[in-house]
């Protein structure tokens, strides 16, 4: 039949694997058959009793995958509009197979029928091997080039294509950041063939010798990272007395504390971060405080899961189409090309969703003074109302220590001042790009380590003051990690 193509599968092995349908059609010499590869059992058995083409040449030549792929499809298209062609894939042409798709794509534009003819799929053979029934089990099927992040393992996952050694070492990385070493993983290879091998190994025993381009590997559901802690905390709530009296009310310190916990690790982490040599160590107590804080997140999401309210997907889902929302020049077609301008947007979209009448509305009262100051600010400068840079504002600083200094002998008079001064002392952090709470307790720290070292000569009291600042210059001197400043002792 001139002008048509047939896509036929060759399945997962061996050539006799083949329906006997499929390889009556494959071998009839009136039909011209191209392969994807010939490196495939079947794929070089029929190579062995009939002429074939196949796209090895387009895989030597072009530098990617889906420049294979579309060659490929142009080549079946180009010949099928002439005579019939059938194009033979590994496995099947409907699972992980792509030519297929672009060859119908094409072969629609150019009017060239198409016809699929399927084939035993290495899922089959793989499946049987397991013992998983997808329906009843789940199943997940991964591609080893493009792993997802994050990975969820929660339903047995058959992770495919680990078909190089540096490959496959990514991958077992990758699920050692979740898994025990000793996690059983089944490899799978060549099934279908005389060769097949099905070999349950430990997670750490798995090495670049066990990849090949016929090799797949098996895990069990596991209840591990994101889907793991969900299920470990609706058990607690289910079977600890703790967790189960909590209520919302009694949970709120701890959102409180652990928040100002993270703050404190996060203080730790070197001031350009993430640019810059990453301090792992800092970065390690940030991991674990971001945890605590997440904990508080789901316990609450939880809580409400079980008033009927929402749940923790919930959250996330309402997460997401707000940062869609407030991104427009992101998902959308609107236009922020500063960072100004996108702060600009997301305060005008917040606005009109929350009805504010003022952009001074919504901040909460209870929030530290500190970061009040500076949401506050950042909310003005907004529409415009700010200052011009760093320069400015230390003049302005200049005028509020001279204002305070002439306020001295008025309480009342001195806390407005120093109200002013601090507030100015924020604008200023806010133009020099630090956070004033993260510089503040930097200082803290500095004093801190400063004192206990004055602390290791003895007892201070009896030392006079001129004394006393000796041993801070000493302490200053000997901290050398430390800048100059001497934080509240002047």
């Amino acid at each position: 039949m001139a002008g048509h193509i047939t896509i036929v599968g060759l399945g997962p092995g061996d050539y006799q694997r083949i329906p006997a349908g499929t390889r009556n059609l494959l071998l009839n010499p009136d039909v011209r058959v191209i392969v994807r590869t010939l490196e495939h059992p079947a794929a070089r058995h029929l190579s062995e009793l009939r002429a074939v083409e196949s796209g090895d040449d387009l895989y030597e030549s072009a530098e990617t995958f889906d420049l294979v792929y579309e060659g490929l499809a142009e080549r079946v298209v180009e010949a099928g509009s002439a005579t019939h062609v059938i194009f033979a894939v590994p496995g099947s042409p409907n699972v992980g197979e792509r030519t297929p798709g672009l060859i119908r794509e094409y072969a629609s534009r150019a009017g060239v029928p198409v016809e699929v003819l399927g084939g035993e799929s290495f899922l089959d053979l793989a499946l049987s091997a397991v013992g998983v029934d997808p329906i009843g089990d789940g199943l997940v099927v991964l591609d080893g080039h493009h792993l997802p992040d994050p990975l969820l393992l929660q339903l047995p996952t058959i992770i495919t294509q680990v078909d190089v050694p540096i490959l496959l070492i990514d991958v077992r990385d990758r699920l050692a950041r979740l898994l025990p070493d000793a996690t059983p993983v089944t490899v799978l290879t060549d099934l279908g063939t005389a060769q097949a091998r099905v070999e349950t190994i430990a997670l750490e025993a798995l090495g670049g010798e066990h990849a090949g381009l016929r090799t797949s590997l098996f895990l069990k559901a596991m209840q591990v990272g994101l889907p793991g802690l969900i299920g470990t905390m609706k058990q607690l709530r289910a079977e600890c007395p703790w967790d189960r009296e909590q209520t919302h009310h009694s949970l709120v310190r701890n959102v409180v504390e652990e928040t100002y916990e993270l703050v404190e690790a996060l203080s730790l982490l070197p001031v350009e971060a993430p640019a810059g040599r990453p301090d792992f160590v800092a970065y390690d107590e940030v991991e674990d405080e971001l945890g605590d804080v997440l904990l508080q997140v789901l316990f609450h999401s939880t809580m409400a899961s079980e008033a009927g309210a929402f749940d923790i997907e919930d959250v996330a889902e309402r997460l997401r189409e707000k940062l869609v929302r407030r991104h427009p020049h992101v998902f959308g077609d609107g236009e922020a090309a500063t960072a100004q301008e996108v702060l600009q947007n997301w305060e005008r979209i917040k606005q009109d969703e929350k009805q504010r009448s003022s952009l001074m509305d919504d901040v909460p009262a209870g929030l530290p003074g500190m970061e009040r100051a500076a949401k506050l600010q950042r909310r003005a400068a907004t529409v415009g109302f700010d200052w011009e840079g760093p320069a400015p504002l230390m003049d302005k600083v200049r005028e509020e220590v001279a204002e305070l200094d002439q306020a001295l002998g008025d309480r009342v008079e001195a806390e407005h001042e120093l109200g002013d001064l601090l507030f100015s002392a924020v604008n200023l952090a806010r133009h020099l790009h630090i956070d004033p709470e993260v510089a503040l307790r930097r200082a803290v720290a500095r004093f801190g380590e400063r004192f206990r070292r004055m602390e290791e000569s003895g007892d201070l009291t009896p030392l006079s003051p001129l004394e006393l600042d000796e041993l801070w210059e000493s302490a200053k001197a000997e901290l050398e990690d430390f800048p100059e400043n001497r934080s509240n002792h002047g």
